[in-house]
This record gives C-alpha cells, structure tokens and sequence, in this order.
C-alpha cells in the first residue's frame, strides 16, 4: 500500500508524456513522411461550416485569442461546404483547451463542426466509464459467487491495487520509453480481468480448502502451493506471449507490450504475496462465510456434466470444432489499417466534419496520397497519375530538395477498398513504367496499407515463437505430448473464432456497426493475451485433472474430478473477464471496442465450447495416454510439479 501511494504521488506530481509511434522504417509511406518530418511542429484542427458561408467568417473571429490558438487560417470553399485551419501554438494541447475551441466555434446561424485527432481524443476522452461498470459487474459475479461482500472484494482489491500501482509506474515511464496515449485504458482493461482471475483461483482453492476442514494457516499454504504454482505459471506464459512482440518492431507496440507485460507482472506479484496478507488479516471472518455455505453442494453438476460428455464424446467434439471453425472463416478476409474519423460514431463531431469535407471536396479529401518521384524530371507525371483509375485531382507539383512532390486525391474514402487498391496500382502497375527516377507513394492509406503488411510478414514467426515455448513448458509440467498439442491447436482455434467475430462486427457492420478495417495491431494484442489466458484455464483444469490421475491412475475419473473442482471457479473467472472487456464496447474509442470485443469472445468461447466440452471430450477420447511421454524425454526434461497432492 506505501508503494502505490508513493507512485500515484510522484506520477501525478510528474505527470504523463505519451507518444503515439506508427512509424515503420523502411516502407515507402514512412520515407515521405520522413522527408516532411519537422515541417508541421504543431497540432491543427479544421473547422468546417455548410448554410449562410458569409457568417463563416464570424465564426473564425472568435476562435482568434483563444488560449493555445495561434493562427487561424482563411477560409476554403467547396461545393457548399467551408473550412478552414487552426494552427495551434504547441504539441500536445491540454484537452480542456480543445474542447475550449470546440464550444465557440458553435454557431446558431450556421452549422459548425471540427474535425483532426485532437477534437477525436477529446471526444474519446469525454467518454470513458468502461472499467467502473466492469468491476461493479465482476462484484456481482463475486458476491453471487461466494455469499460475502467480504470474500468477494479481495480479488478486486487485489486487482485494483496492481493496476494503480502499474499505472503510476507507466506514467513515469512514459517520460523515458515511448508509450501510445492508448496503453493506459489497454493496462487497465487487462490488469482488471487478469488480476481478478488470478486471485479467484488462489482465493478458490483456499476455500476448497477451508471446506475440505483444513486450518486457515494449512490452506492458504496449500492454496499458494496448488493454485498459486497454476497461476504463476499462466502468468509465465502470458508473459512470454507480451514480450514477444518485442521481437516484431512495430513502434508504439513495443512500448505498449512493455506497459501490459509489467501489468500482469504486478497482478502476479499482488495475487501471490498481498492476497495472503488479506487472508491472514481477514481470515476467521472469511471462514464464517465460507463455512456458512458448506452444506451447499460443490461440482456434483460438472461432474454430472463431464460424465455426460465422456459417454459420447464424438458429438460434442464434433460440433464444438466445427462451429469455431466456422466463426473463425471470416478472419481470412480481415483488412487490417487504422480507424480514422469516418469510422467515428456518427453524432460525434469529428464524424459529421469528415462527412462535410467529403461532401463538399470529395471523399478522397480526407485521405489524399503523397507522390514523391526523386532522380529526372518527371513532366507528364501529374498527367500520368489523373489518367489513373481512382484519381479523382492531382494537385501541381512541387519541386522541393527530396524529390518532385505530386499530392493526389482518391474518388474513394481512405478506408475504402477501392483507395486500397489504387495505392496497390499506382506502385506496382503504373510508377513502374516511369523511367528514370525512383517514385513513393505515401499518405494516410499507403501507411495503414505498409503496418498491415509488416504486421502480416512477422505474425507468423510470432506465433509459431509463442507457440512452441507454450507447448514446450506445458510438456515439461504435464510430462506429456499430447496435451500440448491439444492445448495449441485450440488456443488457436478459440483466438481464430475470436478474430472472426470481431470481422464480422467491425470489419462487416454487422449490428450496424460502422464497418471498416480492423486495427492493424489489435490482432497481434489479442493473440498474445488470449493465449496467455487460454493457458491459465489450461493449467488450472489440468493440474485438478493431473492431481486424481496420479492419485488414482484413472483417466475417466480424473476428467470427471477435475470438471468438478474447477468447472465453477473457471466459469466465474471467465464471467468476470468477459464483463470486464465487454464493458469497453461501451468505450468512444474504436480500437479499444474491437479490443474489448475480441478478448470477451475469445474467453467466451475458451470457457464454454472448449473447456466445457471439447477439453473433456478430447481427455476421454485420449485416456491415460494424455498423460504418455516418450522414455527419452521422461529423462531428459526436468520435473516441475504444479500441484501437490
């Protein structure tokens, strides 16, 4: 409790410095934006008006003196629409000063809207809410869960006690590492939901304890060295997952990988050493509650239910997979880029201005592409590029120390298809032909199109990487090869289906959701996290069901023992997790919907279709040679216990 005081004071006494970072060294978009660098060294916002234009320029009058506002350009006009630009004095302007901007410039004899990422962030920083529900939600769970206020808020204290302290630590280190301005609700969204679970599982097993009328002492210690080892292990492996991504070079990435990585370290650190603390403190009144609901039956259901499940095996295995499979088909067409204003929600008014500027300039105004052509003059290049399919108008060059510099506007959106595939054409059917000079095209499309196609060439490594070490520790805590595999192939399949929803929603419009694509990093966020999780249900139902096979030496039994010690506590933490991340559905920013979405399903689908039928049906298909490892490696890999019987 020192620490996080001592944190959250010295974080908010500094203060937070983040840095959004989606370059990409050496892609073509990033050498144009590379020759543009320290041309633009403040923010802007454009202010676009549609009515009476001849009171525009009253409008603009009173955005001059504003505090943070240093120049405000003159008006353009379009085909009855307006805008102009105001350039601010500074980087990184306090969002009370933009929405500053954004109530003058309201007109009642005009209609008046803003538009550029500061005026999105203040609306995305004007909502929020998501992680209060989500806890209140977790407690409800918690408290219908055991029957005590008392007993249901240590997992939440615990959880809120990493995250506040990783908070505070992120925030001073943003001042020393770059960190995306998104990294805290993304800490926030997984240290809730991991924290909460991980101390549910401890917390779990010192109940189970407690019931089986062991002392309070004896179960806490049985608890840490039982479900604490599950726990640190999943923790491990999430861990693995998140520093991974290291590896793939994606600027801002990196620094949010290290900001979720000291996350689940700290959730980790919290459920095994302050959890105990509380237990100790609050122990004989947590034993009342608990003793008070021992008459309550405990796993007769999901014993009842993995026996079900053992007498026909083949039919839930069957359709289990196959409907993954098929919810996973849509992730074969995922169009990865970044959101930008036309993906906004419609009343927003960063929406309504993109929409403005569209109908008055064209829709390929919001995202225009950047021609660089260096080496011999290129005369007929501007004819060249509006001869173009897609070219809607080509700007005059302009003759600069890089290079000839052509601006060219798009006929389609820039998260069109169609804008997608005139970049494609321009740098592989038409620049080519050019002789004499090298050409790059750039602008907000080529970008997004560069960091999906870097994302794309080094998932698999990545994958394959996360995998194998996964599999790999599984194989020595277990001592068997098919479980591994097992655990692979479905992790895979679960974070598959996951991708697939998320396609379907926010790559499709499916619910009337604005479609568009996906964010190109989200993907590679959630392989990494869901695997780790996976992992931890893996681990903790195995563990049960590894304790009764050494115990008893019978499979079946041990696959019914198992269901029965931890089918409820899994299903509670998946509830949980799944209230958690669903609540940021509710969150104005896009990326954290798809984020919140693709983690809800994932755990969704690990904690019912795979844990609750496929993980039985595939150990009683199985049988003891779930538990087989080849002699050579038996004396080969070194023995880890993960439960103590």
């Amino acid at each position: 409790m020192v620490a996080l005081a001592g944190i959250t004071f010295a974080s908010q006494a500094v203060g937070s410095d983040y840095h959004n970072d989606h370059t990409m060294p050496g892609t073509e978009s990033q050498q144009v934006a590379d020759m543009f660098q320290g041309r633009e060294s403040v923010d802007t916002i454009q202010v676009v008006a549609e009515g009476d234009l001849a009171k525009f320029p009253a409008v603009l009058d009173k955005l001059r003196g504003l505090p943070h506002v240093a120049t405000v350009g003159e008006p353009q006009a379009g085909d009855g629409i307006a805008f102009a630009t105001v350039a601010l004095d500074a980087k990184g302007v306090p969002v009370e000063d933009v929405r500053r901007v954004i109530d003058t410039a309201q007109s009642t004899d005009l209609r008046v809207e803003l538009g550029g990422e500061l005026v999105r962030g203040a609306e995305e920083t004007a909502g929020g809410g998501a992680e209060g529900a989500g806890m209140l939600a977790a407690l409800v769970i918690l408290v219908l869960m055991f029957g005590s206020l008392l007993a249901a808020g240590l997992p939440l204290i615990t959880a809120v006690f990493a995250v506040g302290t990783t908070v505070g630590i992120i925030i001073l280190a943003s001042h020393l590492v770059d960190l995306p301005d998104y990294a805290p609700p993304v800490m926030i969204l997984v240290g809730l939901g991991v924290g909460v679970d991980y101390a549910l599982l401890i917390f779990a097993r010192y109940r189970s304890e407690l019931l089986a009328g062991r002392d309070r002492d004896t179960a806490a210690t049985r608890a840490l060295d039982t479900a604490g080892r599950s726990v640190l292990f999943a923790g491990a492996t999430v861990i693995i997952a998140l520093l991974g991504l290291l590896a793939l070079g994606l600027g801002s990435l990196q620094g949010l990988a290290l900001a979720v990585t000291l996350t689940v370290l700290l959730t980790l650190v919290a459920s095994l050493t302050l959890l105990p603390a509380l237990l100790s403190l609050l122990g004989k009144r947590i034993e009342k509650a608990v003793r008070r609901r021992a008459h309550k039956p405990h796993g007769d259901r999901w014993r009842a239910w993995a026996a079900g499940i053992q007498r026909r095996p083949w039919p839930a295995l069957v359709l289990a997979v196959a409907a993954l499979a098929a919810l996973s088909l849509p992730a074969l067409g995922m169009r990865l880029g970044f959101a930008d204003a036309g993906t906004e929600a419609s009343s927003s008014t960063s929406r309504q201005a993109y929409d403005l500027l569209a109908k008055g300039f064209g829709p390929g105004f919001n995202g225009p592409l950047v021609v660089v052509a260096r080496g011999e003059q290129q005369p007929g290049l501007p004819q060249v590029l509006a001869d173009t399919p897609g070219v809607a108008k080509v700007l005059p060059p302009q003759q600069t120390p890089n290079g000839t510099v052509v601006m060219l506007y798009p006929t389609s959106a820039p998260q069109d298809e169609a804008t997608h595939d005139l970049v494609t054409r321009l740098r592989t059917d038409v620049l080519p032909t050019l002789s004499g000079s090298t050409f790059l095209v750039g602008g907000a499309t080529a970008a997004a199109d560069d960091y999906a196609e870097a994302v794309s060439d080094r998932l698999p490594l990545f994958v394959l990487v996360v995998v194998g070490l996964s599999a790999l520790l599984l194989m020595v805590v277990f001592r068997s090869i098919l479980i591994p595999l097992k655990a692979a192939v479905l992790n895979l399949l679960s974070i598959g289906a996951a991708m697939g929803v998320v396609t379907l929603v926010f790559g499709d419009g499916l619910f009337g959701v604005q479609s568009g694509p996906v964010e190109a990093f989200v993907p590679v966020l959630i392989f990494a996290i869901v695997f780790g999780l996976s992992m931890d249900y893996e681990v903790f139902l195995l563990s049960r069901m590894h304790e009764e096979w050494r115990r008893t030496g019978d499979a079946a039994h041990a696959v019914r023992e198992g269901m029965a010690g931890t089918g409820g506590v899994i299903t509670a933490a998946a509830a949980i997790m799944i209230v958690v991340f669903g609540a940021f559905l509710f969150s104005p920013d896009r990326m954290l919907q798809q984020f919140g979405l693709g983690l809800a399903v994932a755990v969704l689908l690990d904690a019912v279709v795979i844990r609750c039928l496929i993980v039985p049906a595939v150990m009683r298909l199985f049988g003891s040679a779930a538990w087989w490892l080849p002699r050579p490696l038996v004396r080969r890999l070194p023995r880890v216990a993960l439960e103590h019987a």
